[in-house]
């Protein structure tokens, strides 16, 4: 809805209970259901329990300047508001340009990744079609294509109908995808075996592989920023929600590890990892029970972690652009709010559109999209570690709802951990897993159209934007300086 002064705002509607879906199902995606097995075969039980659980840490420090930050300035953008408000314009389009690049990378390759999940549940059953084209060396059929659009179509109605929709949503798919999640854990404890267990521990190899997975399975606890302005709760609360969420995920990564590890041997499991057509989760649970019904049901719970990650990133994705454009960063008509729903009807469809395109370069191409959103996410955590930095030293006095304590450690440390994170995916510096070269190629051209959107935009009349008002156009009367 537009105030009386003109300036596009969003409803409050979300409680307590739509914040902690949003985040902890926006990190609890699909790639559990298939990696637990391999984090168990590279590093052990008690190993690969560990290297979450230090993932979980890390994910804290970097968490913690995100829980001061939100609710100091809870606004829609997140990260572009914080590093706006430290470092200035410059800054905070780079900022949001990125984050931008991670949500949208993630939300395209959620309709391949149902599409295959509906593949594994009906075992190959499904009809096909024809094969449109090739891209990639990945074949991109009529069915691939229509099962990611009609999921794309849905997630974007719904997120068009409010952030109310979207919360209830969220809640259901990610109370059913715990539900199915916890009960693969009893039931696998109850028939398995502590032999099962062994190894505890593997070489240090095989851990170092375990902990390149953990950044990625902690990505989205950076979505509440994104819908700060809609929640409808306490200030001092929403930090506090985020550290919850972070835990929330880091126990269950650990707990689907610890059912692995007990409910099959070794040897089973091994052969349920290499098999391309096993879904390895879901075969521990239908070994557990001795019923090919419980690994189906499993896979249906998987499925609700698809669609809690696809909302939640349609969300971050949509909220970005509208807060960008609300500050004239982008063409404003993004920044229009439905006078109904509350939402930001313009950014859900653009978000819309690209998650219904993306899935036509294939399944190969798509994993490009999503290393690059990784590295994207990377760039923003850095940003906005550095912004804690900076406004604990340029305002100091300011409200802060929640504040972190040891601030200037935990800045350091969230520094570090950001940085750590992007020599994972830098080449020539020792990285264990550099991004490619394809993927450097759309890191690449997001940049370079970047920089093309950022020069006619400030060559344009929102170039010609006066400080005072673009101030109070990214941060209302409420936070505005001047």
């Amino acid at each position: 809805m537009e105030n009386n002064q003109g300036r596009q705002e969003l409803q409050k509607s979300l409680n307590m209970k739509d914040i902690l879906a949003l985040a902890f199902g926006t990190m609890i995606g699909w790639g559990w259901i298939m990696l637990a097995g391999s984090w168990v075969g590279n590093g052990g039980s008690i190993g690969a329990m560990i290297a979450f659980a230090f993932g979980g840490v890390m994910a804290i420090f970097v968490g913690l300047t995100y829980a001061e930050l939100t609710p100091m300035l809870p606004l829609s953008g997140g990260e572009l508001v914080f590093s706006y408000r430290a470092m200035g314009y410059n800054a905070s389009w780079f900022t949001g340009w990125m984050i931008t690049l991670a949500y949208l990378g993630v939300a395209a390759w959620e309709g391949p990744a149902l599409s295959n999940a509906l593949n594994f549940l009906f075992a190959g059953l499904l009809p096909q079609g024809p094969v449109l084209w090739t891209f990639a060396e990945s074949e991109v059929t009529v069915s691939f294509l229509l099962i990611a659009a009609v999921g794309a179509v849905i997630m974007t109605l719904i997120n068009y109908r409010g952030a109310k929709a979207s919360a209830v949503f969220q809640t259901m798919a990610t109370v059913a995808m715990a539900i199915g999640g916890i009960a693969f854990a009893i039931c696998g404890t109850a028939t398995g075996s502590l032999d099962n267990f062994m190894p505890l521990f593997s070489d240090g190899k095989g851990f170092v592989a375990v902990m390149l997975a953990v950044p990625a399975m902690f990505v989205g606890f950076d979505v509440i920023p994104q819908a700060a302005e809609e929640m409808n709760i306490p200030l001092g609360k929403i930090g506090r929600v985020m550290i919850i969420a972070i835990c929330m995920a880091a126990f269950w990564y650990c707990l689907m590890i610890f059912a692995v590890a007990i409910s099959t041997p070794g040897d089973v499991l091994h052969g349920f990892v290499d098999d391309p057509n096993a879904v390895p989760v879901a075969n521990c649970f239908a070994y557990a029970m001795n019923s090919p019904v419980f690994g189906k049901l499993m896979i249906i719970a998987a499925m609700c972690g698809i669609l809690t990650s696809w909302n939640g990133f349609v969300v971050g994705a949509s909220r970005v652009i509208f807060a960008m454009a609300r500050a004239k960063q982008l063409p404003e008509i993004f920044a229009k709010v439905h006078p109904k729903y509350g939402s930001p009807t313009a950014a859900v469809l653009l978000v819309g559109i690209i998650t219904v395109l993306s899935p036509c370069a294939g399944k190969s191409a798509l994993v490009w999209f999503v290393d690059s959103a990784a590295f994207g996410t990377v760039v923003a955590y850095f940003m906005v570690s550095l912004s804690f930095f900076i406004l604990r030293k340029k305002e100091p006095d300011i409200d802060r709802p929640f504040r972190t304590p040891a601030g200037p450690v935990i800045g350091v440390l969230a520094l570090l951990v950001a940085l750590f994170f992007l020599w994972l995916y830098l080449p020539g510096l020792g990285s264990p897993a550099p991004l490619t070269g394809p993927e450097w190629g759309f890191v690449g051209g997001w940049i370079i159209l970047g920089i093309i959107l950022f020069i006619i935009n400030k060559a344009g009349k929102n170039g010609k934007v006066d400080p005072e008002e673009r101030e109070y156009l990214m941060f209302g009367n409420n936070y505005k300086r001047f």
